[in-house]
């Protein structure tokens, strides 16, 4: 199937639970967790005779997204109630903004393959979670049951609506990587993305090249991670391609992603504005904001993820790819500023960041901040290199026994005998071994063909076992065989 005809086009509708000690309109915990209907009272249970009151916090977090988004903040904007019936929402309606959001117009760059790319934000609002099913089956398409569990209801959100600017799945991904990070920097959301803090809907449609009539969409449901918001619209470009080129009509609805089978699924009949009968909500009266409460919140403003990364390339002399990568994460960022606070070499950590760091974070699914490996300790370790006490590549033995007992490196290497061999007369004995057993690399070498060197210098550290000085080993090859 050619897809390459078609032209894609993406939007996406982020939900941000924000880092809010107690509900948006009630004192209940918004803790993650707890036995499920534990952390409801009568206002978010939606009880009859109780009323709601804003928690003056949200609205604040409200304000701090639109301006890192550049967005304008309204000074004239209410509440709605968006009426549907689902199990989950116990009110028979969600408290939310419609027609006169808290914040319009933004805007977020992204960066694809080396191009920077502006994908326009068309409202951010403040609405009120749902509680959470808990289906029988693997899914809600193969479940016979699901229970409910109300904990979340009225948890604070913020919906962050994009304009369909986005062409690819590549391009998404790097619009949600990127708002996750500002979300993040601005510590209005933790973004726990396993734990359901940042999720998405992606609206996604297709047309053939050159038109200006955008296809028939389809919503892909509460995608709760990189790979399966990339993994969703992969799939669902394919389907919709494949309907159109079997002569067939894309249905506008509303689909769920089945990861395991790595496939979407129709869920229902996507709804129109006017299905929810949205109307201003009574119990709550309309916010304004002034400006100098606006002012007052920007100078609080941290600095962004694009700034930190710009300022990590100028002052560090980091490389854009580093920058990018370290800044992509607060957490990651704050752990490489620990490091070279007391380490100035900038580079060394980011390689050891990108490299082994994150390699073992991911294989033991964890993230930065669980990290057995303080900045500290890492410093440590690369300060026993830097005096030779230990070898390029006993230092990643080290640093994984670091990362699974939590030990600190000096620890490590007095206890397992990795003290790396400077000594010359110890060193002599295996150099000569290696020269006397491998003629033809010691011919090689003298023959000018450098790469030879390399070999003996991989020798000797194998019956070393990797303990030896390998610049020291290098000098002493170069002595002997001239």
């Amino acid at each position: 199937m050619n897809i390459d005809k078609y032209e894609i086009v993406i939007g996406l509708e982020v939900h941000a639970e924000l880092k809010t000690n107690t509900k948006i309109f009630c004192n209940c915990t918004t803790k993650f967790g707890g036995e499920p209907n534990t952390h409801v009272c009568p206002v978010c249970l939606g009880l009859p005779g109780v009323l709601p009151v804003l928690n003056k916090k949200v609205v604040d977090f409200a304000i701090i997204a639109g301006l890192a988004l550049d967005c304008e903040i309204a000074e004239y904007s209410k509440f709605d109630r968006k009426n549907y019936y689902y199990p989950d929402l116990p009110k028979n309606f969600q408290t939310s903004q419609y027609d006169l959001p808290i914040c319009l117009n933004g805007y977020l760059d992204i960066n694809v393959d080396g191009e920077t790319k502006r994908i326009g934000i068309t409202r951010i609002h403040m609405e009120e979670d749902a509680g959470k099913l808990v289906h029988g089956g693997e899914t809600i398409s193969s479940s016979d049951f699901s229970l409910v569990d109300y904990n979340r209801t009225g948890v604070p959100l913020l919906e962050i609506v994009s304009e369909p600017d986005m062409r690819s799945p590549l391009e998404a991904r790097a619009y949600l990587e990127q708002l996750k990070a500002v979300l993040e920097y601005t510590e209005v959301s933790d973004c726990k993305m396993q734990e359901g803090s940042l999720r998405c809907d992606a609206n996604i449609s297709i047309m053939p090249k050159g038109s200006s009539v955008f296809g028939t969409r389809t919503e892909i449901k509460n995608l709760n991670s990189f790979r399966a918001l990339q993994r969703a619209l992969e799939y669902e470009i394919l389907r919709q391609a494949e309907v159109v080129e079997e002569g067939g009509t894309v249905i506008q609805e509303t689909r769920t992603w089945d990861d395991a089978k790595g496939i979407t699924l129709p869920l229902r009949s996507k709804e129109e504005a006017h299905d929810y009968r949205y109307f201003p909500e009574p119990d709550l009266l309309p916010l304004v904001i002034s400006r100098d409460w606006v002012e007052r919140i920007k100078k609080t403003l941290p600095e962004l993820p694009q700034a930190r990364k710009e300022r990590l390339i100028k002052e560090y002399g980091l490389p854009e790819y580093d920058a990018g990568i370290i800044t992509g994460s607060k957490a990651l960022a704050d752990y490489f500023a620990s490091c070279v606070n007391i380490y100035p070499e900038a580079k060394t950590i980011s390689n050891w960041l990108m490299g082994d760091l994150t390699r073992l974070l991911n294989a033991g699914e964890k993230e930065i901040t669980d990290s057995p490996i303080t900045p500290e300790m890492l410093v440590e370790m690369l300060q026993l290199l830097d005096k030779g006490t230990i070898s390029g590549k006993i230092a990643k033995t080290v640093f994984e026994e670091m990362f699974e007992t939590g030990k600190r490196a000096e620890e490590i290497v007095k206890e397992k005998g990795l003290v790396q061999i400077s000594d010359q007369a110890s060193l002599e004995k295996m150099v000569d071994e290696v020269i006397g057993a491998n003629p033809k690399s010691v011919e090689d070498y003298r023959a000018g063909k450098e790469k030879a060197i390399g070999f003996l210098v991989g020798q000797v550290m194998k019956l070393s076992k990797g303990k030896a000085n390998p610049g020291l080993v290098n000098t002493m090859l170069r002595e002997k065989m001239k």
